[in-house]
């Protein structure tokens, strides 16, 4: 027996209802949410963020979209399989210490090769699963998708994949998505006063949360370089700046600030000055990284940004 039509618009469409938590609750989510962050940046690889270029993005929020996913849960499909590839080399890496590397990365990238569209769709199903979404991405829907790609596989070799990437992830595929984080700080602002936040704002920041991942490379070169006062970084600057663009916390900070620009530029220093007190992230740290998304999400000109942005005593850098 199918869902009544408005309890299945509710759940496909659904969007957070701000103001409805009690403060201590969201107080309480917004501190272990922080404390998360700063435990998966300690714990980071080198390789981090690698597997989250724009094509494998694109791809999964289109087949997203083509699914009817959530937000979240189309984040959460782009992170798992991130993770779900960095372990894998992790483990395979470990696996062939005194071996002959050569043939057995070979081996391991023909097996990559075979298996990389089939894990990337996967991925998509599980977190459509873990999301507890209203219409789960079933097999008969991913059998016809792949076939039209010109694979073959059975519903065997579906739950197998599957399978394989809740190994490899020792089953820990609940991971944090960055949506998460603007919505929670949305609600911190809300209830100490400092930011309504409205369907509208709302809006705005799922939009320009969507074009920093889709436009990530480029935003986070310019962030770079900004943040070295030069164009050619070196490989310890490099190393160091990944806990940067893996840092949830700085997104939404830098979304919510360019949002916030965007809806109401003459308060928009106030915002700032919130998002600081709020997260502990430097001003200036806040303001480069809303002139990177807003100069690439939005095609501005340097020079108009950052005549539009007025400057501010921003203290200590936050980044090197």
């Amino acid at each position: 027996m199918g869902l009544p039509v408005q309890v299945s618009a509710r759940y496909q469409y659904s969007e957070p209802i701000f103001g409805v938590v009690t403060p201590e609750i969201i107080q309480d989510t917004f501190l272990h949410m922080a404390m998360e962050n700063e435990r998966y940046l300690s714990e980071l690889c080198g390789e981090a963020g690698c597997f989250k270029d724009t094509q494998i993005v694109e791809f999964i929020f289109l087949l997203a979209r083509k699914w009817n996913l959530t937000e979240s849960a189309t984040y959460q499909a782009v992170e798992i399989f991130e993770r779900y590839i960095l372990k894998l080399l992790e483990e395979f890496s470990n696996l062939t210490l005194g071996k002959e590397e050569d043939s057995s990365w070979a081996s391991l990238k023909v097996q990559m090769e075979d298996t990389y569209i089939l894990r990337l769709v996967s991925c998509i199903q599980l977190a459509s699963k873990f999301s507890f979404h209203y219409k789960i991405v079933n097999n008969k829907m991913v059998l016809r998708f792949l076939k039209s790609l010109g694979f073959s596989y059975t519903t065997e070799e579906l739950l197998e994949s599957e399978l394989a990437i809740l190994k490899t992830l020792h089953f820990q595929v609940n991971v944090p998505v960055p949506l998460a984080y603007v919505e929670v700080l949305l609600e911190v602002l809300g209830y100490n006063g400092y930011l309504l936040p409205t369907k509208e704002l709302h809006e705005i920041c799922k939009l320009l949360l969507s074009l920093s991942y889709l436009l990530r490379n480029n935003i986070y070169d310019t962030l770079l370089k900004s943040s070295i006062e030069s164009s050619l970084p070196n490989e310890l600057q490099l190393a160091k700046f990944v806990s940067v663009k893996e840092d949830l916390m700085l997104l939404a900070v830098g979304v919510i600030g360019a949002s916030s620009f965007l809806l109401n530029h003459e308060d928009w220093n106030q915002v700032m000055k919130y998002l600081n007190s709020t997260t502990g992230i430097s001003l200036l740290s806040i303001t480069e990284t809303v002139y990177a998304i807003l100069k690439h999400s939005l095609g501005l000109g340097s020079t108009q940004l950052k005549t539009s942005i007025r400057c501010m005593d921003y203290g200590d850098k936050y980044y090197m």
